[in-house]
């Protein structure tokens, strides 16, 4: 087979070399956007994984935080950590302006 033959061949099945051509591209942007697809899609599960775990946080801190706050804890904490005490009726004093 000649060259100049060869060339003959080439330039008659151009189109389907190029079509050829088109699908293995084609097909290998769809295998890579499938394993894009898959990667972002881990993404997505672990970040709300960590929301998930971020409210069970939150909802245990608020309540801690009403336990903490709560009148008669508070009134413990001062009167054991400070050494505060309620006055009694003679340490009050009213100032009138």
């Amino acid at each position: 087979m000649t060259l100049t033959r060869l060339m003959t061949l080439i330039s008659e099945h151009m189109a389907v070399i190029l079509m050829i051509i088109a699908i293995v591209i084609s097909a290998m942007a769809v295998v890579y956007s499938k394993h894009q697809s898959r990667v972002e899609f881990v993404a997505l599960q672990k970040l709300e994984r960590q929301r998930d775990n971020l409210n069970e946080e939150w909802e245990r801190l608020l309540i801690e935080q009403s336990t903490w706050a709560r009148p008669d804890h508070i009134e413990k904490r001062a009167k054991l950590d400070l050494k505060m005490a309620v006055p009694t009726a003679d340490q009050i004093r009213v100032i009138q302006p």
